[in-house]
């Protein structure tokens, strides 16, 4: 037995193809300092990032790390990193619900190990049909989740012939081509359960699951028909009864997992059928046909599902509330037919009625609607297009304050955490005409490609406004001591300085008159700017301990000055993200925090776990509470001038609250998020339609434009800025991402502190790389958009994480994590500067089974930039030629 003050690292030899798979892998465990290391032969799931679930019988004693599961897998111990796993119970279908239990080490005899035999397939052959043209086959097909995780490594594009060898029942004359897959479809088989076995498991049936328990925010026992099962985690896979279970815990955990009807039809046998016929899918039809017991079985993914029992709960007879739905099936079984004439003259067919679990979008969990369930099915057999891939389902759930404003001005929205979002504005959008709608995907130049070029061209040389309200906001402060609720019902109104809405006004100072109108109009105003500045930090307490508590959570040093502005990550044990953010300090201990809109709930819960034991620090959601608009572009600061009689010549990553159009407590932040000049306003809710009516207004003058996200989208990717949840992820290291300057090693102690030194002294095996397109016609030629593998001299170093065009280079630009080709050989590999841009390394990327050279970047693409600093000019008014009185156009000079 191992010492247990060692950490270790468990990480697979060789990577399986499918990070869903149960197979026999070996395993190294090295000691924290890999002075040592040992191999081990075990029953495992293991992806590419190294991700352990059944280790063997040894004892690892790692400090806890985070535990993730994907709802929508198959219903077993799916993609969670374990390399430190001391108890885990995993709930699987079963009864009510079934628990497994997995020990750290030698499973103690005590522990009772409860799982449901499931239904298992052998390794088999996939078809995935297409009647796209075969060189988009190539490009479709391996987005889709099933494929892409070994396509380009084994897979084939056939056409007709080769696909009716494969398949002699197939009807091929209407295909255009099919990816194989030799190694589909493959099996959890019974290697699970043995493997459990020999590792000192038993296994009870028909144990039901009665509640979840925890102490302190942790999870402390399970309790089940069968006993109490202490334990330190628990993931809950339990399918279609996860959302019930989820609820039966304490604290309950609301989870918005929904079952849907799933409809297939087996066959009677079928004379000499081979058993080892490929397993079809044919995405067009959205349906899938196998050999089954001698026959066919044939289901279906249809555009429009039914939620199993009315989205309501899952009834104890189950069984009994699925009825056989023809009429609805029927579609797809003519479908199936045409596909497979054979189907025709077989006689008689069961149709089955077997629910499968889904979240609303897929993969985030996003609130508890069963709408989105009905078209989330059929993306699973649908070609989703780049840009294009946006729901129909559950929409307008999250709106900005200028959703209706920006939809009249020819905003094609799409959707981030339910936040409706401006992808692009339509500039030929005429009001009273049908709102313009996303057109046709494509693989090739989006057929809207004109109209985010023009919003660039308003971000490089005018100004361009754009809507980032989805970002998430948390204000971080400490409590005051002896702080009760009713203070602050109790200040005066005249102790607070709420005439700032006016101090920075010479005009108003000189005119008292005018001050006391101004007060009695905007005593409302007044009122919530109050109200909002208790928010952000007024009766915040005087001490260090917020200051203290981001030090801990936070790489880079954010004990900044009043007033500035902090980009830090925050990481994991292992020096991973767990979030990305801006912290902007607004008073001695208090802060307000950026993240990307995808973090709302997830760092919200992450930092509530790493609060302060003693409740000195409070975080407050501010979400809803601001509308964030970007004014970006050389005459960003222009504009500004006219809107505010504040000095906003502010130094790069500073602050400051200044009145905008007569809105009081707007911050400006000298800040982007594009790499152009310009500045995030930060807007009470209640002023967004004002200040944006301002800046949309007197920015004519200055060649205001609406942006979309998306062109924002293409800017960030040429300024080598990576994305949340692509590049940034929980196992990515700021090192790896060239965001090294960002840690500050010689801080006190930080979480993933002592990996990221590590990683420094040792170095690191993978590293995110700039890319540019040579020799490619973006109006000709398909674009890369994700996933493309990346060659350096013939040999697969890694994928394109995010993909667009370069605006400023006019060429196709990409991001990509480069490793050592030598990775998978058990050797550990450091990627060096020297490596990535030696003289003799050729790129390519393989783009829709065609390579295409590329040149490597580590740093990003300098590009001159407008200089904003027009303090010595002033303001002129555009002449025009008065026509009418409509023409009329008066600078504004509030």
């Amino acid at each position: 037995m191992v010492s247990k003050t060692q950490w270790y690292i468990v990480h697979p030899l060789k990577p399986c193809m499918y990070p869903w798979v149960f197979a026999h892998t070996t395993v190294r465990i090295s000691t924290h300092d890999l002075s040592s290391t040992q191999e081990y032969a075990t029953v495992s799931v293991a992806s590419e990032e190294g991700m352990i679930l059944v280790l063997p019988a040894v004892d690892l004693c790692c400090p806890p790390m985070l535990l993730a599961v994907d709802l929508c897998c198959p219903p077993m111990l799916l993609a969670v990193d374990l390399c430190c796993l001391s108890v885990l119970l995993v709930a699987v279908p079963g009864v009510v619900g079934s628990l497994l239990v997995v020990a750290r080490g030698l499973l103690l005899p005590e522990l009772v190990v409860v799982v449901e035999v499931v239904l298992l397939y052998d390794v088999s052959q996939g078809l995935y049909l297409g009647i796209l043209p075969a060189q988009l086959v190539k490009v479709a097909f391996p987005r889709h989740p099933l494929v892409e995780a070994f396509f380009h490594s084994v897979s084939e594009v056939f056409g007709s012939d080769e696909m009716k060898r494969l398949h002699p029942y197939l009807r091929t004359e209407d295909l255009e081509g099919a990816i194989w897959v030799p190694e589909d479809a493959f099996s959890f088989s019974l290697q699970f359960m043995s493997g459990c076995y020999s590792s000192g498991a038993r296994f009870v049936e028909n144990c039901e699951v009665e509640q979840v328990l925890t102490e302190n925010s942790h999870i402390k026992a399970v309790t089940t028909s069968c006993g109490t099962v202490l334990c330190e985690y628990f993931v809950n896979c339990a399918g279609m009864w996860a959302r019930g279970l989820g609820l039966r815990c304490s604290p309950t955990v609301r989870i918005p997992a929904l079952p849907a009807e799933h409809f297939y039809v087996t066959t009677p046998p079928v004379a000499d059928l081979d058993p080892w016929l490929p397993c079809v899918r044919d995405y067009d039809s959205h349906t899938y046909a196998r050999e089954w017991e001698g026959g066919f079985m044939v289901g279906g993914f249809e555009k429009e599902a039914k939620p199993a029992f009315n989205g309501g709960d899952v009834p104890v007879d189950w069984k009994n509330n699925l009825p056989q739905d023809w009429k609805h099936f029927m579609p797809l079984w003519e479908k199936a037919i045409h596909r497979f004439p054979v189907l025709k003259d077989i006689g008689s067919a069961t149709l089955s009625n077997s629910p499968d679990n889904f979240t609303p979008d897929g993969r985030w969990i996003l609130g508890e609607t069963p709408e989105g369930i009905r078209e989330i099915v059929s993306r699973h057999y649908s070609i989703l297009y780049p840009l294009q891939s946006e729901y129909k389902y559950a929409r307008k759930l999250r709106c900005s304050p200028l959703y209706s404003v920006l939809e009249t001005r020819g905003a094609v929205f799409g959707t981030r955490m339910g936040y409706e979002r401006p992808l692009y504005f339509d500039s030929t959008y005429k009001p009273g005409n049908p709102l313009p709608q996303m057109p046709p995907g494509s693989f090739y130049k989006p057929r809207f490609f004109d109209f985010m070029l023009e919003e660039y061209l308003a971000c490089r040389e005018g100004v361009g406004i754009i809507d980032m309200s989805s970002f998430s906001k948390m204000q971080i402060k400490g409590k005051p001591q002896n702080y009760t609720p009713s203070q602050r019902k109790t200040r005066s109104w005249r102790a607070e300085p709420s005439v700032d809405l006016d101090e920075d006004n010479p005009r108003h100072l000189e005119d008292r008159g005018l001050r006391v109108v101004v007060l009695h109009v905007s005593h409302s105003l007044l009122m919530s700017s109050d109200r909002r500045k208790s928010r952000l930090g007024d009766w915040a307490s005087s001490g260090t301990e917020v200051v203290d508590y981001l030090q801990k959570l936070c790489s880079n040093d954010v004990n900044i000055p009043v007033g500035g502005c902090a980009h830090t990550g925050m990481q994991n044990e292992r020096g991973g993200y767990e979030n990305d953010c801006m912290l902007v300090r607004l008073t001695n201990n208090s802060y307000f925090m950026v993240s990307p809109t995808s973090q709302q709930t997830r760092i919200f819960e992450w930092m509530h776990q790493n609060l302060p034991s003693d409740s000195t620090v409070d975080i407050t959601d501010m979400t809803s509470m601001y509308t964030v608009i970007n004014v970006v572009g050389p005459k960003s600061r222009e504009l500004m001038a006219e809107l505010s009689n504040s000095d906003i010549n502010l130094h790069p990553f500073t602050y400051k609250k200044v009145n905008v159009g007569y809105a009081s407590d707007v911050m400006v932040m000298s800040f982007t998020h594009t790499g152009e000049p310009g500045y995030c306003l930060y807007i009470p809710s209640e002023y967004a339609l004002h200040v944006y009516d301002r800046l949309m207004m007197v920015g004519r003058d200055f060649g205001a434009r609406d942006v979309g996200s998306l062109t924002q989208r293409f800017m960030r990717i040429e300024r080598f800025m990576p994305f949340w949840a692509e590049e940034l992820t929980s196992v990515t290291t700021p090192f790896e991402a060239g965001h090294g300057h960002r840690v500050k090693l010689d801080k006190e102690y930080f979480i993933g502190k002592f990996a990221l030194q590590r990683q420094k002294d040792q170095g690191v095996t993978k590293r995110l790389v700039f890319f540019h397109l040579e020799d490619v016609d973006p109006n000709q030629h398909v674009w890369p958009w994700g996933g493309e593998p990346i060659y350096r001299n013939n040999e697969c170093v890694g994928h394109v994480t995010s993909a667009g065009y370069g605006f400023t280079l006019s060429k196709l630009v990409c991001l990509g994590f480069i490793r050592h080709p030598g990775r998978n050989k058990g050797t550990r590999q450091i990627i060096t500067e020297e490596f990535i841009m030696a003289r003799n390394a050729k790129y390519e990327l393989d783009i829709a089974g065609s390579r295409v050279v590329v040149k490597p970047h580590i740093h990003a693409p300098y590009f001159a930039t407008a200089n904003i600093d027009n303090s010595k000019k002033k303001y002129r008014p555009t002449v025009v030629n008065i026509k009418s009185p409509e023409n009329i156009r008066l600078p504004y000079m509030g």
